[in-house]
């Protein structure tokens, strides 16, 4: 290892020096310990494979000071050969384990990463919706991607680093001890003056790179959230496109700086540690050459010496950065670790069931519910504040009570903000009643399998979300294995099989984020077709016609007459007109059913229901004295 290379690995260590000490944690060890026991035969390769390269590294030096003293001693040229051959086959043998190496420590680093991230994804998928409401979707995906390669380094680089540099240093020491103890001792004194610069340039250059990293990620953010089809909209329609790219540029301006000062910093740095190297190596030879002149040295010893002083400094940076380069990848994990004790509220019972075949019924007895407060369900860290918000736990549902016949439809509706929606949430299991019971099929679901419960109810959403994907992928994801007949006759029902025919790429077609290549009542009818296409036995139908216009509503309404045929039927609606079939209608208002019955019943009560629909429909009425139709009742 050159003296250059040796001066990158100082600055290196140097600038992670700078990252979060904390505590030495035994139970994060413990922890690590045990999720990596499974690779534990790969981790004792890796181990003594790295002793081995360092032995390795030794030794050559040592060789090629026994070639320059056989050769000032005028010893046989076989001798010599001998020695090269030698140092050739360490040669051989370190470039065949080093690339062993690697493989392992890829294998053991790709792997762990592998099943951090899968025990990290598979655990979110777990968290409740309150999750994902709260925590910023960045800080998440940060966790899976930076902090997860972090913590795989501690395997790969780290534990191996310290091992070998360890057993390195010692040898060295040992040997170059052996050949001149005084060398040795004085290129021991120059230690100082190589580590001490390193770890001020650091620690300098860590905040060039903190504050770099935070430009870079304001600048990642803004991206994100002006390149998003609605956020791309929202500034042509009220932002400042001259004030967005000043902003833009004045932070893509700020890292510019930043990256010359960073360069000119490094290049600076490394000159003058190859200057010290230098003057170490001159030493070497300065007063290596003086002893051999005397005749207390061999000329050999001397290479020797020069050789092994690029094994002595490598190793000793290194390990003085060793402690904060371990703290580092502790700290990773146990952010990591942090996501995976965050406890799901909703869990799966050991001995849950499936729900019952045939026609199922839905029912709400006496249910009560509030949402949880924010430490149950979230992280500071992940919402990216100091505290996180205590207030939570108020309840916002009381006593509701009601059964949906199979077969049959209830309609929902009341006033914004009176817990229709999260009536409807709690169906699915997407949270936990905290009192009463929520039944499919007369089985409280918190007894169901929750593979059952997504057999059986399907959701349709006011905003008809999609991923960014093909069409035919976003219809497979309620039913993997559908035919091409089957999707095709989906979206014939959905009124939607002209539209996609006429795709650049029919059911290939990609819809673009959340879908906005498509209309909204094209999105809409196009969640209705995944809907018929899973054949749930339940339907859930949240405000599904709320934004749509004229047209696009009665195309939808006619998809929805196709889904809900036969099924039974929770309805969340804000249009009056779009719920009057319904079998039973509720008139929720603060989280009570103040009122139920069919339209015409609660019509004839005159109560709330009578005000919602007179209040709707006031401005029909008034046209109807000027010669304008009225809705029929």
């Amino acid at each position: 290892m050159s003296m250059e290379v040796t001066a990158w690995s100082s600055l290196h260590s140097a600038m992670n020096a700078q990252q979060d000490r904390r505590p030495f944690s035994r139970a994060t060890v413990r922890r690590i310990a045990a999720f990596a026991r499974p690779r534990r035969r790969e981790l004792y390769r890796f181990l003594l494979l790295s002793i081995v390269m360092a032995l390795l590294a030794v030794a050559t030096p040592v060789l090629a000071g026994r070639v320059v003293d056989a050769i000032v001693q005028g010893k046989e040229s076989g001798t010599v050969i001998r020695l090269a051959l030698l140092i050739a086959v360490i040669a051989v043998a370190e470039a065949g384990l080093g690339l062993l190496t690697r493989l392992l420590s890829a294998t053991l680093g790709e792997g762990l990463i592998l099943d951090l991230r899968t025990a990290v994804f598979d655990h979110v998928q777990r968290m409740p919706v309150a999750f994902f409401t709260r925590t910023r979707t960045g800080a998440l995906v940060s966790r899976l991607n930076n902090d997860v390669i972090g913590a795989q380094r501690a395997f790969s680089n780290t534990l191996s680093g310290v091992v070998s540099n360890v057993v390195t240093l010692l040898l060295t020491l040992t040997v170059m001890l052996t050949i001149s103890w005084q060398i040795t001792l004085l290129a021991l004194v120059l230690l100082p003056v190589f580590v001490l610069p390193a770890r001020r340039m650091g620690s300098r250059m860590a905040r060039m790179q903190r504050e770099a990293a935070a430009h870079n990620a304001a600048m990642g953010t803004q991206m994100t959230e002006r390149f998003s089809a609605p956020g791309a909209t929202l500034v042509k329609l009220f932002g400042r496109p001259d004030d967005e790219s000043a902003e833009f540029a004045a932070r893509a301006s700020r890292v510019r700086d930043i990256g010359i000062r960073t360069a000119m910093a490094q290049s600076t740095f490394i000159t003058a540690l190859t200057l010290v190297s230098a003057l170490a190596l001159a030493l070497v030879y300065g007063l290596g050459g003086y002893y051999a002149l005397r005749g207390s040295l061999e000329p050999g010893a001397v290479v020797a010496l020069a050789l092994l002083l690029t094994r002595l400094y490598a190793p000793l940076t290194a390990l003085a950065g060793a402690r904060v380069e371990v703290m580092s990848a502790l700290v990773s994990f146990e952010r990591v670790f942090e996501i995976l004790d965050l406890k799901p509220l909703i869990a799966e019972k050991a001995d849950a069931r499936k729900v019952p075949e045939g026609p199922v019924s839905v029912e709400f007895d006496g249910v009560s519910f509030g949402y949880p407060s924010a430490d149950k369900v979230s992280l500071a860290s992940l919402e990216e504040v100091a505290t996180l918000d205590s207030r939570g736990g108020t309840e916002v549902l009381h006593e509701v009570s009601f059964r949906a016949e199979p077969g049959r439809m209830v309609a929902l509706v009341g006033s914004s903000g009176a817990g229709k929606s999260t009536i409807a949430q709690l169906l699915p299991r997407l949270y936990d009643a905290d009192s009463g019971a929520v039944r499919l099929g007369g089985v409280d679901v918190r007894d169901l399998t929750a593979a059952s419960i997504r057999e059986t109810l399907g959701m349709v959403t006011q905003d008809g979300h999609l991923f960014h994907e093909s069409v035919r992928a976003n219809l497979t994801l309620a039913r993997p294995g559908a035919t091409e007949d089957e999707i095709w006759d989906a979206l014939r029902r959905s009124r939607l099989d002209g539209l996609v025919a006429s795709l650049p790429d029919g059911l290939d077609t990609v819809v673009g984020e959340r879908g906005y290549r498509l209309s909204g009542g094209e999105r809409q009818r196009l969640t209705i077709a995944r809907l018929l296409l899973a054949r749930q036995r339940v339907v859930i139908l949240d405000e599904a016609t709320a934004h749509l216009d004229s047209t696009s509503e009665a195309a939808v309404q006619e998809a929805l007459a196709e889904a809900l045929e036969g099924r039974t039927a929770v309805v969340i609606a804000h249009r009056l007109s779009t719920v009057r079939a319904a079998d039973l209608i509720l008139v929720v208002e603060e989280g009570r059913v103040v009122e139920r019955g069919t339209h015409a019943e609660l019509l004839a009560a005159g109560g709330r229901y009578e005000e919602l629909y007179r209040t709707q429909f006031a401005a029909p009425e008034a046209g109807q004295a000027q010669g304008a139709p009225v809705e029929s009742v």
